[in-house]
Parts: C-alpha cells; sequence; structure tokens
C-alpha cells in the first residue's frame, strides 16, 4: 500500500520542494475548493429560483427587454434610414399627419415631432439598463462596505452611519431628486450615481448592517481573529463575501427605484437625457396629447407599459431571489 506524501514533503532521492511551491500548491489547492464551493452553491440557487414561476417569467421579461436595447443599434446600422428612424432627429416624411398612428413603416406610430415611436422605445431601453445596472453597482458596493464597518467596529462609527441612514430615509427621494435636478445639470451619469448614494448610505446600508452582526459572531471570524487577521482581512475576506446574496438581492429592488426615479424626472422635463421612456410621455403631454383619451394611444401606452413592465419585473425577481438567500422563507412554502 503506498502514500502520498503531504505537500512540501519530499520522497527518498528526490529533490526537496522551494517552501514557496508549497505554499503556492496550497493555495492553488484552497482556491480550487472554493470555487467548486462557489459553484456548488450557485448551482443550488439556480436550482430554487427557477422553482419560481414568477421569478423565471421575470427573468424572460428582462431578457425580452435586453434584446431590445441590443436591436436598436443593429437596426439602426442595417435596416432603418437614420434621417427617418433616428430617435431625436428623425422625421418621418412618408406621413403627412403627425402624430401618425401605427402603420407597417412605423408599427408603433410617431410623435407630434413625426419622430418612429418603436425607434424611441428601443433606444431608450439602452439607456434605462444603464441607469438601473450602475445605480445599483453603486448602492450594492456602498451599503455592503458601510453595512460591514458599521457592524464590526460599532461604536461611533456605527452610530454615524446609522444616523445618516436615518437621516437619507426621512427625507423623500423623489422630492430631494427634483432639488437637485433644478439645481444641477443631471445627466444618466449622475442620476445614477445620485440614486446609489442615496441607497447606499439609506435603508439598505442598516438591512446589510444587521446581517453583518450576525456573520461577525460566527466562530470562523473569531478564528480569523486569534490567527492574527487584521481589520481590513477580516471584513473584507470573511464578512462582506457573506453579505453578497443579500446585496445582490437589494440590487435588484434598487434598479427598479431607479428606473422609477427616472422616469418621473424625465415627465417633469428635468434631465438632460437625449431620449427615455420619460421624455416620451413628456412630449405627448407637452402636445396635449396625454389627457386625450385612448385616440393617440401609442403616444403613452408603449412607454408606460415599459416602465411597468420592466419595474415590475426587476421586483419580482428579487422577491424570488429572496427565496434564495433566506432559508426560512422555503422552509414556510414547503
Amino acid at each position: 500500500m503506498t502514500t502520498t506524501p503531504p505537500i512540501g514533503s519530499t520522497m527518498p532521492g528526490s529533490s526537496p520542494e522551494p517552501p514557496e511551491i508549497a505554499m503556492g500548491q496550497g493555495r492553488l489547492l484552497l482556491a480550487k475548493a472554493r470555487t467548486r464551493l462557489a459553484l456548488r452553491s450557485f448551482r443550488n440557487g439556480w436550482s430554487i429560483f427557477l422553482e419560481s414561476r414568477i421569478g423565471v417569467l421575470s427573468l424572460l421579461t428582462i431578457v425580452v427587454f435586453a434584446v431590445m436595447a441590443i436591436s436598436h443599434p443593429i437596426l439602426m446600422a442595417t435596416v432603418w434610414d437614420p434621417e427617418i428612424y433616428d430617435p431625436v432627429t428623425g422625421y418621418a416624411f412618408d406621413e403627412t399627419e403627425q402624430p401618425a398612428p401605427p402603420s407597417w413603416k412605423h408599427p408603433l406610430g410617431t410623435d407630434p415631432l413625426g419622430r418612429d415611436v418603436l425607434s424611441q422605445l428601443l433606444s431608450s431601453t439602452g439607456s434605462e439598463f444603464v441607469l438601473g445596472i450602475t445605480a445599483a453597482l453603486v448602492t450594492v458596493a456602498i451599503a455592503t462596505t458601510v453595512g460591514a464597518v458599521a457592524a464590526y467596529y460599532g461604536g461611533l462609527i456605527d452610530a454615524f452611519f446609522m444616523r445618516l441612514a436615518d437621516l437619507i430615509i426621512a427625507l423623500p427621494s423623489i422630492s430631494l431628486l427634483i432639488v437637485l435636478s433644478a439645481l444641477f445639470d443631471l445627466n444618466l451619469f449622475y442620476l445614477a450615481l445620485i440614486i446609489g448614494v442615496l441607497g447606499g448610505f439609506g435603508g439598505t446600508a442598516i438591512i446589510l448592517k444587521s446581517q453583518a452582526l450576525s456573520i461577525k459572531v460566527k466562530p470562523y471570524i473569531e478564528a480569523a481573529r486569534v490567527a492574527g487577521g487584521g481589520h481590513f482581512r477580516i471584513i473584507f475576506v470573511h464578512i462582506v463575501p457573506n453579505l453578497l446574496p443579500l446585496s445582490l438581492l437589494y440590487m435588484m429592488f434598487t434598479v427598479t427605484s431607479a428606473i422609477f426615479a427616472e422616469a418621473v424626472l424625465s415627465f417633469l422635463g428635468l434631465l438632460d437625457l437625449r431620449m427615455s421612456w420619460g421624455i416620451m410621455i413628456h412630449t405627448a403631454n407637452v402636445g396635449g396629447y396625454l389627457l386625450g383619451g385612448t385616440r393617440y394611444w401609442w403616444l403613452v401606452v408603449p412607454a408606460g407599459a415599459s416602465i411597468t413592465f420592466l419595474c415590475s419585473a426587476f421586483y419580482l425577481a428579487g422577491r424570488a431571489l429572496d427565496e434564495v438567500v433566506n432559508p426560512r422563507l422555503r422552509r414556510r412554502d414547503d
């Protein structure tokens, strides 16, 4: 019976391995083990997510909107004439009446300025994705860090971040964004940054901090501290990775909030954007078509339905992820 020597040991007649090589092999084995555990956890979570019909339907809806966003530049480069179908400067020369009802050349009609509504809808979809995902990433990065740091240190640091979060929660977010848009020239990037900062230092930080408190008392945190791990390593190697599943859940909710906020501000004409769903409704309102009943439905329904469906899809996908993150919900459903 033969035995395999441990890493770093030598066989008779063989040259000893340098300590650096042995340590490198140990780290490689540890990285492989962590990767296998992460893949197994992902597969288990994905199977639980697929059991939710609402989650699957929401994911398919998000994929449809993603295809819409990708299709617009392809259509503009291959099929559509920019002079007619550009979402901002285009004009439907083949239509004598503006806004024109849906037709074969313009499946969703044209707006009061003669621009193709379908082109505007597809063009705006990409902007909504960029806004929502950017705001969500900023929120998750800030909230995860703030929650972990506040839970780990406690004391004055915890009190400062939690009182700041209480102040942000107390402020009406839409009213604050209206004031900021009136004072500053907000574009898509700055709006996403502001929404992300408000969410990161607001309620999401409180929720992640409460989760970090439960992680802080785990035995492996104490073991890492006894082994000489520094504060930075304990926070960002042991606490933050365990907060990421919950952070992903609230990332989905942040996307919904960002899209809704942009629609409101664009409808009020307070954002410096080339085109968005809110601007489409704003154009219909300025032309006096918003309260005109169903006669000019194509000016309002496509943009309004897109806002509703995409926000609902991200929200319901987050609710489905809640069952993946929170095992108690799975036991309750069983």
